[in-house]
């Protein structure tokens, strides 16, 4: 199984490319689903809702449409996840609304945060076993072995990435692989557009990773001048979706 979708769903300059204009703000996310069967909340990054609006997302959302969300700032990036006891509660009672339309919870790392095995390992055995995290690790102190099968004894994904200055480490260690496309300029993160070769070169890597049993995620995250719905249309295509 194959999700392909954006990370996030409401900017204006989507106007004319998925969103007709005029469009009210509060009608972009019927109009998303419509097309993409997930999406990546990032809002929750910046500040993470009440539980009564994961409710309410659930009961917009439609059968067979799963919302990954992006684990607080708060968490990741003020304390690195050191002591999240508060933060897991938050977390726990938000996901727990979404019921059935819940997907990954996306951990990203902070760019300076070094490898640190035994807070990462402490963090993730005390999620909620219903919980499928996935880790975005942007330091480069993270990529060893050790760091792998520590996500594989924790059941938690490795996030794959795609964008400028990030490593694009191929590695499955958990039955999902969650995809994040930050965009194909070298020098500039989310920017420019994947090629109809480098969307081709991804959709074979997806149906490998298919092919071996795991569901994967995929999002783009160049959002600029709608590239990630142009991209994450092609894609699509290209898997037959």
């Amino acid at each position: 199984m194959a999700r392909i979708g954006t990370s996030g769903w409401s900017y204006d300059h989507w106007k004319d490319v998925l969103y007709p204009p005029r469009l009210p703000a509060g009608a972009r996310l019927e109009t998303y689903v419509r097309e993409f069967d997930t999406v990546e909340l990032n809002a929750s990054f910046y500040r993470w809702p009440p539980p009564a609006r994961f409710a309410s997302w659930r009961e917009r959302l439609p059968p067979n449409f799963e919302m990954a969300v992006k684990a607080p700032r708060g968490l990741t990036h003020a304390r690195r996840l050191l002591h999240p006891e508060a933060w897991i509660e938050r977390i726990e009672a938000g996901l727990h609304e979404l019921g059935v339309r819940r997907g990954p919870l996306l951990i990203q790392l902070h760019p300076s945060h070094q490898r640190d095995d035994a807070r990462l390992d402490w963090f993730l055995r005390h999620l909620p076993a219903w919980v499928r995290p996935v880790v975005e690790f942007r330091h480069d102190s993270w990529a060893t072995e050790d760091v792998f099968r520590l996500l594989e004894h924790r059941g938690a994904g490795y996030c794959v990435m795609s964008g400028a200055r990030l490593p694009c480490i191929l590695r499955a260690t958990a039955p999902i692989v969650y995809v994040r496309l930050h965009g194909p300029d070298q020098e500039h993160l989310y920017g420019g557009s994947y090629s109809d070769d480098d969307l081709s070169w991804w959709a074979a890597r997806i149906r490998e990773w298919e092919g071996s049993g795991h569901s994967v995620y995929t999002y783009f995250n160049n959002d600029g001048e709608g590239h990630a719905v142009r991209n994450a249309r092609t894609l699509r295509a290209m898997l037959g979706s």
